[in-house]
């Protein structure tokens, strides 16, 4: 599975697969409570009784979308190290309490916001959160944590830099978001973490961790009322609001196929191709969603799986997908093929998305698509983490505290013409990125080639 592949399948897929978790759910199983902490942040407490156990997800406006240029992967860094522990337990004896009460604390970055969170035995509850909040109000952030955490992240991305599959995908967001917030890895670059100081990494947390704007979510054996009383005086210290950050221009890939050819002495070639995508408020997400799945999102079922590995055999795996976010994402199809088949390859990928923008697809493939969007449980009901995580999402996004019950309405009302519309007006076979690791000896990717293949008819 390649970069693109795969963040395609995480990134772009976690508020639909979340929604998917309670869209196949009755809305009365789920009661979402919501209130407001005297410091900001925004509370949302589901109560969950059938195991003793709790899990708490905050989220701070804190993802790596917010990096200073040249200081990529300083997001990534500052919430690695937020969880070595705080000020009077260094992070040995912070992992012992925590590994005691079998519980887990920690910090995750991602490209729009970071997360702290935990999760408990119910007994354990005060306790944990003591923790979590502990690394929030008062980190230690230590210099011998911080360089070790460093060093860490360099290492892992001097091993992912290894893999086709990653350069590609961190070659192509380059080329399509340029020095837009998503223009980089998450994690940053050897390069640039390598030059991160500690000063960065406090910074980073002095400027972003901070509770005003911030959302909490709950889900477990817990009381709303004695949550919220927990949370006043645990985060009480944790004040202030972040800036909004300035929407990025929209992405314009000029007409023709820009190819970016890297050599690696490998078996298959790894390729990235794509253009600009949605930002996840865009109103088309739901009929999107829907014609994607028919294109390349939905595995076997997909016409790019039908045609590019079942038909022609040029590929083990093959898909595609939007990945919106709080700011514009990208679309993007990714693939591995022989590198003699490359260009095979992508000739037939460039028809199938002329011919969905071209002819309404089939009741068929309208009706599978649906069905499986609405009655799909890829997360399960029983889990805490998804609920925390599904109140995140239809908050952060503005998607309603009734989200559960539209989100089938919204997919069950798309039409054949929506599908067909959205193809027309999202889909860009003459304007697109193409990046392509692989053997060029053996591709031998005609550039001239595909730049024609790009001016041909198409429905736009």
């Amino acid at each position: 599975m390649s970069g693109a592949t795969m963040r395609i399948t995480m990134l772009a897929g976690v508020a639909a697969m979340a929604a998917l978790l309670f869209a196949a759910t009755p809305s009365h199983a789920i009661e979402i409570k919501k209130m407001t902490l005297s410091n900001g942040a925004t509370l949302l407490v589901s109560e969950q009784h059938q195991l003793p156990m709790v899990t708490m997800m905050i989220e701070f406006d804190a993802g790596t979308r917010r990096d200073p240029k040249g200081k990529e992967g300083l997001a990534e860094l500052t919430a690695r190290c937020l969880s070595e522990g705080t000020k009077e337990l260094s992070a040995t004896e912070f992992n012992q309490k925590v590994d005691f009460m079998g519980s887990s604390v920690g910090v995750s970055a991602g490209r729009d916001y970071s997360t702290a969170g935990m999760t408990s035995l119910k007994k354990y509850q005060a306790d944990t959160l003591g923790l979590l909040a502990g690394i929030l109000t008062e980190p230690g952030l230590r210099d011998a944590d911080i360089a070790r955490k460093r060093a860490e992240q360099v290492a892992e991305i001097k091993a992912a830099e290894e893999q086709p599959g990653y350069t590609a995908d961190v070659e192509f967001i380059k080329d399509l978001f340029g020095d837009a917030p998503y223009g980089h890895p998450e994690a940053g670059s050897s390069e640039s973490v390598g030059k991160l100081t500690n000063d960065d990494v406090r910074g980073f947390y002095h400027d972003y961790y901070k509770a005003g704007g911030a959302i909490v979510a709950v889900a477990g054996d817990v009381n709303a009322d004695e949550v919220k009383a927990s949370l006043e005086k645990s985060l009480a210290s944790l004040a202030g609001t972040v800036a909004p950050q300035t929407e990025p221009a929209p992405i314009n890939v000029a007409p023709g196929l820009h190819v970016k050819l890297i050599d690696r002495n490998v078996m298959q070639a790894n390729i990235i191709m794509g253009s600009g995508g949605v930002e996840r408020s865009n109103p088309d997400f739901y009929r999107l969603k829907v014609m994607n799945y028919i294109l390349g999102g939905g595995g076997f079922s997909s016409r790019l799986v039908k045609v590019v590995r079942s038909a022609h055999g040029l590929a083990y795996s093959i898909n595609s997908g939007f990945e919106p976010g709080k700011f514009q994402g990208a679309f993007t199809i990714g693939l591995q093929t022989k590198n003699q088949s490359s260009n095979e390859a992508i000739d037939l990928i460039l028809q199938q998305m002329r011919e969905i923008q071209e002819k309404p697809v089939s009741d068929a493939e309208l009706d599978g698509a649906k069905k499986f969007l609405i009655g799909s449980f890829p997360l399960g009901i029983e889990r805490q983490s998804a609920i925390a995580s599904f109140m995140i999402q239809i908050e952060y996004y503005g998607l309603g505290l009734d989200y559960a019950e539209q989100y089938p309405k919204l997919i069950g009302a798309v039409t054949k013409d929506d599908v067909l519309a959205v193809a027309k007006k999202y889909l860009h076979p003459d304007s697109m990125i193409v990046v392509a690791v692989a053997n060029q000896a053996d591709a031998k990717i005609k550039t001239a080639q595909m730049e024609k293949a790009a001016d041909a008819p198409s429905a736009q």
